[in-house]
């Protein structure tokens, strides 16, 4: 840390994303998707395009805002675009809680809102899991703040009902709930449906996971017209050009090739469903994931130890340390190919350490 670091930040704890190392892995630590993005994305982005780089984005990024609506059934105007799904959160929580205010969100959840929360000098309340690692919607209920869910929530994959999701954003008038529906692809309980009833709803979401474009960083948020607003307002008074000219025509033509992301989002439920049983038959138990990642723990082997014995084998998956949770691996639901060699190693490091 050097000398001119502000005073604020120097207790920053940053998040720490998963390992990306640049050799040959099977790579199951970061939810990404084990299928390419829709031809249609690679036609989209064509030698024209490139050519047009010389010229700035579109800071509306108006083709990007009328494909997602009109995929959602809403306006235009009902539709934030930013830099993955992080740029979002970042500008709502930044947005609705403001330097002193209160938020509120799960103890165990997506590391990023404690970091948001700590760099917008935001109060933040992390209510525990219950001991099976649901959430409780009723004790967020008449917070009185704003609220931050994933839905469902990572690292555990467990998801609220729709009614549940409901009950918490009615009781909270007169403070913005924001629900994260990062995987709600691999659930299907999605509340978008509420966006147009409740003017204190944002839901974002992203096309890192079940839309195959973690690289492109494109994420959205959903809401009405109001909120909508001030999220622009903040966009504009920060980094108007958030979204590069390729991101916006690959998330656009993502977004219109529904029929090829559905069939691998069915792919993937039907591989992580086949794994929870086979990690079940070797030892492993672990939650009702609803996700594209499982969250398991083996019944005598240390979560650390498996971790470290598959690294060595190739195959990364993530590990947290966290008191609560660090007895769990977080494993996500790659190809069967590559689930079968994850089966195959573990099988082998429980022999050897049996």
């Amino acid at each position: 840390m050097s000398k001119f670091l502000a005073p604020d930040y120097e207790s920053l704890v940053p998040y720490t994303p998963g390992e990306q190392l640049n050799y040959k892995v099977i790579k199951l630590n970061t939810n990404e998707s084990p299928f390419p993005p829709s031809p249609k994305v690679k036609d989209a982005v064509s030698g024209e395009l490139i050519d047009r780089l010389r010229l700035y984005s579109d800071p509306e990024v108006k083709q990007l805002r009328k494909a997602i609506a009109d995929e959602f059934g809403l306006d235009a105007e009902n539709v934030f675009v930013g830099n993955g799904s992080d740029d979002v959160l970042a500008f709502s929580i930044m947005g609705f809680c403001g330097r002193g205010g209160e938020m509120c969100c799960p103890d165990i959840s997506y590391g990023f809102y404690p970091v948001y929360a700590d760099i917008f000098g935001v109060n933040l309340e992390e209510i525990p899991l219950e001991d099976d690692f649901s959430i409780d919607a009723k004790k967020y209920c008449n917070k009185g703040k704003t609220v931050v869910i994933a839905n469902p929530n990572a690292p555990t994959g467990l998801a609220l009902s729709s009614d549940d999701v409901e009950m918490i954003i009615a009781s909270n008038p007169d403070n913005v709930v924001i629900i994260d529906e990062a995987y709600m692809d691999f659930c299907k309980t999605s509340c978008v449906d509420l966006v147009r009833k409740y003017s204190n709803l944002l839901v974002c979401r992203t096309f890192s996971k079940s839309h195959s474009l973690a690289g492109m960083r494109v994420g959205y948020g959903l809401a009405q017209k109001e909120l909508i607003d001030d999220l622009n307002k903040l966009k504009f008074s920060f980094n108007p050009y958030n979204m590069n000219s390729v991101a916006i025509a690959a998330a656009s033509a993502a977004i219109a090739d529904n029929d090829y992301y559905s069939k691998n989002t069915d792919k993937i439920i039907e591989t992580r469903e086949k794994t929870k049983a086979e990690l079940a038959a070797i030892g492993f138990e672990g939650t009702d994931s609803k996700s594209n990642f499982l969250f398991e723990k083996h019944k005598t082997i240390p979560a650390e130890t498996l971790y470290k014995e598959l690294r060595k084998k190739g195959i990364l998956v993530r590990y947290f340390s966290k008191p609560r949770i660090s007895d769990y691996l977080r494993i996500t639901v790659g190809s069967q190919e590559e689930m079968d060699a994850l089966i195959s190693a573990l099988k082998e490091i429980i022999k050897e350490l049996s």
